[in-house]
């Protein structure tokens, strides 16, 4: 009878457990199928080297960032600006592009003022229709659109693609600033808790700087926790949304993160980490073979978290060659340029237009992203590559690559299929 007491309660066990795995039902097969997507960078967030017009057009040095495009310029000519960018930098057709490229996501970055600006704040307004435009567009095109939220109150990592580039960032420090962007993640959770089917995904902060310490390090903890619940929990009930929660690694090895927040305690959470490879003087040293060799060395690490993970930033770019990609203003590491740097060669033929490409650059180019793409899918459940489309720096541009032979119009098509090994 005992024993009998104890089977059936090891039955309930394994029944509660298996109907938690089921009772989260996101709208795309995550660790099953892979996912192969695109960021839609440098559109409702600008950045400068995406989009070095927008800046170079106001004819001021101090404009660097989102923050001061609305600051240092008049706000009518500033608001034309941005609305005309809007308009035209991402529209349906590079939807339709993107899903005729085979690819099943985009990840599309948003500055949490375009839900809330504070007194004082000069962000300009006016990127919600378009967010919603997208959303339509990605249901039309059978694509799924990550919502990511790109930048939080008081910066959490002090690069201009927070919105405001500073020494170092404040989101962390104060608290209002973390309850603003809890307020803001519960909105976004409240706008898409019906349409996971086309907004499977939110990511509620990207790369918060892990690497300014463990107080950044413990506030993104509790911020991960406090996510969970806002975007799980959205109806003001114990039902749960079928929303997966994506967090960010904080620059952290994904070993950092074992079993935090792991299943079953936790369902529906997965981990973006962010690779590049051009951030450092050493990383531009490094010949084309070793950043081929570095990408492919990747693949033990993917598993180390225990979640879910996706390479939700990545490039076949392999250096920092392109304008403004340090700063507006700032050099590269590559060429000797940036400050206290050491120089690794010109730049030229690296960056700009496809057209001063060499056919050896391309292969290259061809040969480091099937690397990555082949690592990603086979360590992970897959890869979001930076960015769509750029204005002059193609080495960086899905749309460029397919346009120009390095990147396939299949993305599972391989010409050096044991680039790895």
């Amino acid at each position: 009878m005992l024993f009998i007491s104890r089977l059936t309660a090891t039955t309930l066990l394994v029944l509660s457990l298996f109907s938690l795995v089921l009772s989260f039902s996101p709208g795309f097969p995550y660790g099953s199928q892979p996912v192969r997507g695109v960021n839609l960078g440098g559109w409702l967030v600008l950045e400068p080297w995406i989009t070095p017009s927008l800046f170079d057009n106001t004819g001021n040095p101090q404009i660097i960032d989102e923050w001061t495009f609305g600051q240092f310029q008049n706000r009518n000519t500033a608001t034309a600006a941005l609305q005309a960018h809007w308009n035209t930098w991402i529209t349906e057709a590079d939807f339709i592009a993107i899903a005729a490229a085979g690819l099943n996501h985009v990840r599309l970055p948003i500055g949490y003022w375009a839900f809330d600006v504070g007194p004082g704040e000069p962000y300009i307004q006016g990127q919600l229709p378009f967010l919603s435009k997208a959303v339509g567009w990605a249901q039309a095109h059978g694509l799924k659109l990550i919502v990511d939220l790109h930048g939080a109150p008081g910066s959490q990592n002090g690069f201009d693609n927070s919105g405001q580039k500073m020494s170092f960032p404040h989101w962390h420090s104060n608290q209002t600033n973390i309850d603003r962007t809890n307020a803001i993640i519960k909105t976004i959770a409240n706008m898409f808790k019906d349409s996971t089917s086309v907004v499977p995904v939110i990511a509620p902060l990207n790369e918060p700087a892990g690497f300014d310490g463990d107080d950044v390090i413990s506030v993104t903890k509790q911020y991960w926790f406090d996510s969970y619940g806002n975007i799980r929990f959205p109806f003001g009930s114990a039902q749960e949304s079928n929303t997966l929660v994506l967090i960010h690694d904080a620059f952290q090895p994904l070993s950092f993160w074992s079993g935090f927040m792991s299943p079953p305690n936790w369902q529906g959470v997965a981990i973006d980490t962010h690779i590049y490879q051009m951030f450092s003087d050493a990383e531009n040293a490094r010949s084309n073979a070793d950043h081929i060799a570095s990408a492919c060395s990747q693949r033990g690490a993917l598993p180390d978290s225990g979640l879910w993970v996706i390479v939700g930033e990545w490039t076949p770019a392999a250096t920092d060659c392109a304008k403004y990609l340090n700063g507006r203003g700032v050099g590269s590491r590559f060429d000797g340029s940036f400050p206290g740097s050491t120089r690794v060669g010109s730049c030229t033929g690296l960056t700009g237009k496809a057209s001063t490409f060499s056919s050896s650059y391309k292969t290259f180019l061809r040969q480091y992203w099937e690397a990555q793409t082949s690592t990603y899918e086979g360590g992970g459940q897959g890869w979001i590559q930076w960015t769509w489309k750029t204005e002059v720096a193609d080495e960086w541009a899905y749309q460029a690559g397919l346009a120009n032979g390095w990147i396939p119009s299949d993305p599972t098509t391989r010409q050096f299929p044991n680039v790895c090994g």
